[in-house]
């Protein structure tokens, strides 16, 4: 039995939320290749569709957001197969960073290994107190690789290095500690908080948010002077359709009658 992937359309009048389930409870939503190539391919087929305004990725039930890569898979592994299998996991995070919408994790219970490099490509993690959250690929004989780079980048070389070397797990509230996730609550109050963060992105103009991730995704490679000379020309853009002043607008009339 492996993980099913579920689609689950949440329309807001015109706006669609794509709520992506990955689902296998009893193996803490322990993901192998099928279910691997199941992700990539929802989300591949979500950045084609432009009512898209924003995707929630959880794991089903309440034990864990994604427990790993499925190691009954990976322990048959050769060196060729390892390189296939690895890459297929790498296309999952691709697709997350390459969405032109945000990405919301939605952390509860465990994100370990392949779940945290899969919660890191997303670009808000919101988690339960409860969660855990590891790298715990050392302890069964291999390294941390593929959007595992992106730790540093999030915590810090020394908190990263600690990571994926000592292979221990942290909780939600040192998570937040070290910027791993942007916000921790309680089991109670997670659904509300997505809800939250959700009505500020569709308050926001979507397109300004699409050019913002795009932008976002070109400050991470590029150097300093090269990201400014990006957001000026991303700035332009803007401006090429109607959003800007419709939006500019709105809020100058608030305020004078407000």
């Amino acid at each position: 039995m492996t993980a099913v992937i579920r689609l689950e359309e949440d329309w807001r009048k015109d706006a669609l939320i794509a709520r992506v389930i990955v689902d296998h409870p009893g193996k803490i939503n322990v993901i192998g290749r099928a279910a691997m190539g199941a992700l990539r391919a929802i989300f591949a087929d979500l950045g084609k569709r432009p009512e898209l305004r924003a995707a929630v990725l959880r794991g089903a039930g309440e034990r864990a957001f994604i427990g790993g890569a499925d190691i009954a898979e990976m322990a048959v592994l050769e060196p060729a197969s390892a390189c296939e299998f690895i890459t297929e996991l790498h296309g999952v995070c691709a697709a997350i960073r390459d969405l032109p919408v945000p990405v919301i994790a939605r952390l509860n219970g465990f994100a370990l290994g392949a779940g945290l490099e899969i919660a890191c490509s997303c670009d808000l993690r919101i988690a339960a107190r409860a969660a855990r959250l590891g790298m715990p690929e050392v302890k069964v004989g291999i390294p941390s690789v593929i959007e595992a780079a992106l730790l540093p980048r999030l915590i810090g070389w020394g908190r990263a290095r600690e990571m994926v070397l000592l292979g221990e797990m942290i909780n939600a509230d040192e998570a937040a500690r070290i910027g791993l996730v942007e916000r921790v609550v309680d089991a109670g109050a997670l659904d509300a908080a997505i809800e939250d963060a959700l009505a500020s992105l569709l308050a926001a103009g979507p397109q300004a948010i699409r050019l913002q991730k795009a932008l976002i995704g070109k400050w991470e490679s590029l150097p300093i002077a090269a990201a400014i000379a990006a957001g000026i020309a991303t700035f332009a853009q803007s401006f090429e359709g109607p959003e800007p002043h419709q939006m500019m607008q709105k809020f100058l009339t608030q305020k004078r009658e407000g």
